[in-house]
């Protein structure tokens, strides 16, 4: 079976290893003529993104660079962004690397024409249409790890420094209109964030499957995702070299962000908070709280599970699932609890907060309440 192919949902995708090839292109049918690439510190010195910056410039995009990107990226690092945008006089974001230079690269495109401080357009009712969409310059997205998802997204995450917060900034043309998925950029990622990003897409797809509104389409990605997830990521793990599976990864991680159109949960109400307070990395964080937020959820979700059970050939219902997870985590070297993580003595009392006013927590199946999101991250630690 061949795995090239060019997708149109959620939006222009160009599938295949060895299209980065395609990079010059895909900005001109996005309307790029003086793009900025914007990418993270450790990306900016590997050659993927020397090849990048050659081919644009080959083709006379020039090969402009903003590397200035955090893990947990900042309000900081989008004025930066838009400062080299703006000095540069650039007419569009190629967004390139895992969660962090995505999520920067789509909000520096975003700001590029904008008159409102970021934060007003958070993903809260409906703040997105405060912006003006013409100040909204084109993204082409390049994913180089697979979990995120974050090139079909709709948002683009961005931690607060004064308030240890992470919001989520949203507007339907933070979608990028065209994407280049090529599983050769993903290859050099190493055993542990492969793990992380790879358990991150899974996280995506368990959280859009079990959130309680209805939209099929989404639902039915979710299912797919997992499978791809379940078959493929102790592949990659065990083997980066492994371009099929590194493909079928990519896959997964597009599609979880695609099914979260229906709903994501506790583990990213708590995840989010975890991740602007403590700097650790969101995948993995995710991993860790996964197992304590499905028996969180088990009274809504049991039926539910144990149809996703049979279907990816897990026995034991929603028990087997469960030990599934803690079996994948342990083969991963995910740690055991967020105190492996780092986090110790935290004020519980200000994560509950946090969680609670996460955007995500409104689609959790169990109504996240004081007293109960406490108990759920005594679990978790």
């Amino acid at each position: 079976m061949s795995t090239q192919a060019n997708w149109s949902y959620p939006t222009a995708i160009r599938f295949g290893a060895g299209r980065i090839r395609e990079l010059a292109q895909a900005c001109r049918e996005a309307g790029m003529a003086r793009p900025l690439l914007v990418t993270d510190r450790g990306l900016a010195e590997l050659p993927m993104v020397a090849i990048a910056r050659q081919i644009l410039a080959e083709a006379g995009l020039g090969d402009a660079l903003f590397s200035g990107v955090d893990p947990n990226p900042n309000e900081h690092n989008l004025a930066s962004g838009l400062a080299a945008y703006r000095d540069g006089e650039h007419d569009g974001v190629i967004a390139m690397g895992g969660g962090s230079g995505l999520d920067l690269g789509k909000l520096v495109a975003f700001m590029a024409g904008q008159q409102r401080p970021v934060w007003d357009f958070e993903d809260v009712d409906d703040w997105w249409s405060r912006a003006d969409p013409a100040g909204i310059a084109p993204i082409v997205a390049v994913p180089t790890t697979a979990g995120t998802g974050a090139e079909v997204g709709r948002a683009g995450v961005l931690s607060n420094s004064a308030t240890s917060e992470k919001k989520i900034i949203f507007h339907p043309q933070i979608l990028p209109s065209q994407v280049i998925c090529d599983p050769q950029l993903t290859l050099s990622m190493p055993p542990a964030i492969t793990a992380g990003t790879g358990l991150d897409a899974f996280a995506h797809c368990l959280e859009a499957y079990c959130a309680p509104n209805y939209h099929p389409l989404s639902h039915g990605i979710a299912v797919e995702g997992m499978r791809l997830v379940r078959e493929n990521l102790s592949r990659v793990y065990a083997d980066g070299s492994d371009i099929e599976a590194r493909g079928h990864m990519m896959s997964a991680a597009l599609m979880g962000a695609t099914a979260f159109q229906k709903g994501l949960g506790a583990i990213h109400a708590l995840s989010h908070p975890l991740g602007a307070i403590y700097n650790i990395h969101h995948g993995t964080t995710n991993a860790v709280v996964m197992p304590a937020v499905l028996n969180f959820n088990r009274p809504m979700i049991e039926l539910g599970i144990e149809r996703l059970a049979a279907y990816l050939e897990i026995d034991g219902g929603f028990d087997g699932f469960h030990a599934y997870l803690l079996a994948l985590n342990e083969q991963l070297g995910i740690p055991e609890n967020l105190r492996a993580m780092g986090v110790v003595d935290p004020d519980i009392d200000a994560l509950v907060a946090a969680a609670l006013s996460d955007p995500s927590a409104g689609g959790n199946p169990v109504t996240m309440t004081a007293e109960n999101t406490w108990a759920l991250i005594e679990a978790c630690l």
